[in-house]
């Protein structure tokens, strides 16, 4: 059994995804997610020019093996463009061998570890009311898990709240957006926020939250520390992580449990942060860390440590990926949550699929393989539109993490 041809397909049926398609000399064909979000064409050129050549006349069952050498062999190692590479041949292999097999991905893996994914949706609101008023909606659709996000008093932008009130989108058109930050006046009023979660909905939905990268570690400890009360299922991203040891500093003072890893490409990206135990949850995602292969060896590390699986699962990541991480979050015995923001109609329609979605839980279905597709050629009917992540400055001018 050989690969006989390797397609890379970009397209934006409400933004944009790269999706490899490997075809067998047997007419089985496996689909991959490759999508960098603002970096797209980078992937895409990198699977077109450097990885789909040598792929031609390999065995497709034979994943650990192309997983290692398109790894090693390439000497230049790990980094988000050529891991979400390697990742969506991975993907696609994975789906090829599950439907060789005539069963879903899941099976193929070890079998199921739990009925159903629990996911947690968005609740996102411009003022504080807004945001309660989402969180409601939320509950009202059955989510067991909510993240919140808010606009702050004083501030024109804040990470994950849309200015229009619709779905929350963060890329834009044309050159990167700068927004504004200030670290004091979000500290001030982002517990104001949890309070009123609680006192409005009590404790009966986990309540989660995004601090996507803003603080330094003492001030990701002050805010820890302060929203201890309202018993948050995780603190996301509450400082860059290039310096894992900044992370003590952190666990030093609260016991609000840590998320971090939706940046991360490899396991090197979490070792420190799992080994002394400074997280809580890796949420390093299928499509930038190397695909289900590589993503199975971060579960099984950040189990000897009792860290769960969270995996990052926004709309950048396309419904392939979404597909890969519900066998994935079935099967791992380390399960924590899925993200699940949803997508726009259009991206449904392009990426058919098999999962389902019932009172905030989801399950990747029967069909065999990864169970999503690609219509090509409703795919070519959406080209590709340029679209950037924003940046972000201080008040004072000074650029920050965004």
């Amino acid at each position: 059994m050989k690969i006989t041809h390797a397609e890379v397909i970009v397209t934006c049926p409400g933004r944009n995804f790269v999706t490899l398609k490997l075809v067998t000399d047997q007419g089985v064909h496996g689909v991959g997610d490759a999508t960098l979000n603002g970096r797209e064409l980078a992937v895409a050129s990198y699977l077109k020019d450097h990885v789909c050549p040598v792929l031609i006349g390999r065995d497709p069952r034979n994943i650990e093996d192309t997983w290692q050498y398109l790894y090693k062999g390439a000497y230049w190692r790990r980094g988000p463009v050529t891991m979400s590479a390697i990742a969506a041949v991975d993907m696609a292999l994975w789906d090829i061998k599950a439907k060789m097999a005539g069963m879903p991905l899941y099976q193929l893996l070890g079998g199921a570890s739990r009925d159903r994914v629990m996911v947690y949706g968005h609740a996102t609101g411009r003022d504080l009311e807004e945001a309660l008023d989402k969180y409601a909606e939320h509950v009202d659709q059955g989510y067991q898990a909510i993240r919140i996000q808010c606009g702050v008093p004083g501030m024109k932008s804040v990470y994950g709240v849309t200015k229009h009130g619709g779905a929350y989108e963060p890329a834009t058109k044309g050159w990167p957006e700068e927004q504004s930050w200030s670290s004091e006046k979000y500290l001030d009023f982002i517990p104001r926020l949890f309070e009123a979660v609680r006192a409005r909905f009590g404790f009966d939905t986990h309540l989660l939250h995004d601090v996507h990268h803003r603080l330094t570690p003492i001030e990701a400890a002050r805010l820890g520390k302060s929203v201890e009360p309202y018993r948050l299922f995780w603190m996301e991203d509450p400082t860059p992580a290039e310096n894992q040891e900044a992370f003590r500093l952190i666990r030093r003072h609260t016991v609000t449990p840590v998320a971090v890893g939706e940046v991360f490409n490899s396991i090197w990206d979490c070792k420190q942060l799992i080994e002394e135990q400074l997280i809580d949850y890796i949420r390093a995602t299928l499509t930038h860390a190397g695909g289900i292969t590589h993503m199975r060896r971060i579960a099984d590390f950040a189990a000897l440590y009792q860290v769960r699986t969270g995996c990052h699962g926004p709309s950048d990541l396309s419904p392939v990926c979404m597909g890969a991480a519900l066998h994935f979050d079935l099967w791992v015995p380390n399960f924590g949550v899925q993200e699940y923001m949803g997508y726009p109609e259009q991206a449904l329609e392009v990426f058919p699929h098999a999962w389902s979605f019932s009172k905030g839980t989801m399950h990747p279905g029967e069909a065999p393989g990864l169970g999503v597709d690609i219509d090509e050629k409703l795919a070519a009917k959406y080209p590709y539109d340029p679209a950037y992540l924003p940046v972000a400055r201080l008040e004072d001018g000074t650029l920050w993490s965004w």
